[in-house]
């Protein structure tokens, strides 16, 4: 599998992360060219070179070419990611980071993802970052990402809401799960943008994943800290082995016979928004006969305290049964087919190397579907026969 593995150690935030994948090889032109595709005014990406400690990589400074005074809410922000000609696969993976920062923001506040308003988060900058940081991932076609721990720093920071200790409350929720270490440096290392980026890319945290190294690249900070040089670190490179995917995943489940059925739609989009593998319901027959519902989670190990925050506060169960077990992937592949519809996402996975299923995404299907009035069985059906030609 090809790997993605971020050394933080010394934080992240937007900037340095699209530093980073500058510096290891996405094309600085074609991410500006996408970027632009948000029709958004008032910015431009200064991309230069810089050494920090003697090593070189890649600084990039958002500047915002005009002042703006606006503190959006996320309807806002995806409003206009879905008013953009971005792919939708950038779409989705820039609205799955601005969520994390949403319900965490939300969660400091003691109020709803709908009525919180970002405000640095909410700025020509950051959407920036983190819509630049789901280009570059996309670009790069990653099966996995892995990180080392994360330094958060030290210190206060000064923001819309004043001084606030570090790590700023919003970033405290969001690394939950995360592999994190604090104090290696007297600022705020890593930044609730940066840890959003993390947060919803990482799939291991195992400090023992061996990969083969193909490249190594440096995303720049803005400080030039005089004890440990201000850069993030990323590797790319492959596992040792295409067979055996497996790693350990957590089991949840808990009985539910007296919720509102209406809400569970609501549990399963904050599990699937902070990260949880998967989420699905079983119906069972409870104690004196009752009807009652299975809420069952699966999720990586570093993700049990964020499922369960959200499963106790969400829902009305006393308890959460957990067990650990393997979990064994195939490994996959995600090409561009130029079918009958246009350019579709088409998964490909394989075990010990040999291919075993090829299929288009169905989000691209039912989107097809939608605008041109079809069944989506026939878009499927019609693109599963362009693969079949394709091998013969």
């Amino acid at each position: 599998m090809k790997i993605l593995s971020y050394d933080c150690f010394s934080g992240i935030s937007g900037d340095m992360n699209l530093g980073a994948m500058i510096d290891l090889g996405v094309d600085s032109n074609y991410l500006i060219r996408e970027l632009e595709k948000l029709k958004l005014e008032g910015w431009e990406l200064d991309i230069t070179r810089d050494q920090r400690h003697g090593i070189s990589g890649t600084k990039v400074t958002v500047r915002q070419t005009r002042h703006e005074h606006a503190h959006r809410h996320l309807s806002d922000i995806i409003k206009i990611l879905d008013e953009s000609t971005l792919g939708d696969k950038t779409k989705e993976l820039s609205k799955k980071i601005f969520t994390r920062i949403a319900v965490a923001e939300a969660a400091v506040h003691g109020t709803t993802v709908e009525k919180i308003h970002f405000h640095e988060v909410g700025a020509v900058d950051s959407i920036i970052d983190v819509t630049g940081a789901a280009i570059c991932y996309n670009a790069l076609n990653i099966d996995e990402v892995h990180t080392s721990e994360v330094e958060l720093g030290s210190g206060f920071v000064l923001c819309d809401h004043g001084k606030l200790p570090v790590p700023a409350p919003a970033t405290a929720e969001i690394i939950i799960g995360l592999p994190v270490r604090k104090g290696g440096v007297d600022f705020e290392a890593t930044t609730p943008t940066g840890a959003a980026i993390l947060a919803t890319l990482v799939t291991n945290t195992d400090p023992d994943l061996k990969i083969r190294v193909e490249k190594t690249a440096y995303g720049v900070g803005q400080k030039d800290n005089t004890d440990i040089p201000n850069l993030l670190r990323v590797f790319i490179g492959e596992t040792d082995t295409v067979e055996g995917q497996g790693h350990k995943s957590v089991h949840m489940e808990c009985n539910i016979d007296d919720m509102n059925p209406e809400f569970f739609e609501y549990i399963s989009d904050r599990l699937f928004s902070a990260g949880i593998s998967d989420v699905y319901l079983s119906n069972i027959i409870m104690k004196k006969g009752r009807p009652g519902v299975v809420l069952n989670v699966i999720c990586e190990p570093e993700k049990t305290d964020v499922a369960r925050n959200i499963i106790f506060t969400e829902s009305t169960t006393l308890g959460i049964r957990s067990s650990e077990f393997r979990k064994d992937t195939l490994s996959r592949k995600f090409e561009t087919l130029n079918s009958i519809y246009g350019n579709v996402t088409i998964k490909r996975s394989f075990y010990k190397e040999k291919e075993v299923s090829c299929k288009p995404e169905y989000n691209e299907c039912r989107k097809i579907a939608t605008e041109k009035g079809i069944p989506v069985k026939e878009v499927y059906n019609n693109i599963m026969a362009e693969l079949t030609r394709e091998k013969t």
